[in-house]
């Protein structure tokens, strides 16, 4: 039986028409919201253990990583990286299988102080998934969409072959507007229709019909060749 999923329904038709005035905004005024101290402890926590585990490895983040299993096969693809999987919510952390690879750490923090702390800390990424945010799909919530947020300019400074997937097309032409706007760098939204599902999200959204989408960009840092 097909899943139920409904695809996002917005009164937008194309790109945001406030989203290259925000953009303006978010490069020129520095983000300085204070960070949470859970953040911050969990941030250096992390930290502490990649430290222990696999000081040298090359780093992968999955934010909005969910209960952990596309970290899980992230992981289980790149043995020789070090993979951190974020989430917000300690209920889906939770929900993680309960034996993981020893190469990744899953941890619960809010993404908009993670994201800064790491790019305050020098930490460089090989590899960054983000894959099917809250599209927020209302034309008022532009401001709460990652490629508009405050937090995602510091994102894009960790530099990496960063990925990114929705099931609304607009979200990844935009996120790939912002990305050209911020950085200079090539990023085109394509059509994505995997072999097998590799997100909880992704099978729904699969097994509803739905059209999915995508953007990979080569940030600044990483070598195209070298990283997939």
């Amino acid at each position: 039986m097909l899943a139920n999923s409904r695809a996002p329904s917005s009164a937008q038709t194309g790109l945001h028409e406030d989203l290259a005035r925000l953009l303006e905004r978010r490069a020129s005024r520095p983000f300085l919201k204070p960070f949470a101290e859970y953040n911050r402890r969990a941030f250096f926590e992390s930290m502490e253990r990649r430290t222990r585990a696999a000081p040298g490895n090359p780093l992968i983040l999955d934010s909005c990583c969910g209960t952990g299993a596309l970290a899980v096969a992230i992981a289980e693809t790149f043995p020789e990286c070090y993979v951190i999987g974020i989430d917000q919510s300690a209920a889906r952390i939770g929900k993680s299988p309960r034996h993981l690879p020893p190469n990744l750490d899953l941890v619960r923090a809010d993404l908009v102080d993670y994201w800064r702390l790491m790019r305050d800390a020098g930490v460089r990424l090989a590899r960054h998934y983000l894959l099917y945010p809250n599209p927020w799909p209302k034309i008022g919530q532009l401001s709460r969409r990652w490629h508009a947020h405050p937090a995602f300019p510091p994102m894009l400074e960790l530099g990496g072959r960063l990925e990114c997937r929705s099931n609304w097309r607009i979200y990844i032409e935009e996120f790939c507007f912002s990305v050209r706007y911020l950085t200079g760098l090539d990023a085109r939204c394509e059509a994505w229709r995997p072999i097998a599902a590799q997100t909880t999200f992704e099978k729904k959204y699969l097994e509803s019909g739905h059209e999915l989408f995508r953007t990979v960009v080569h940030l600044v840092g990483t070598d195209p060749e070298n990283s997939g």
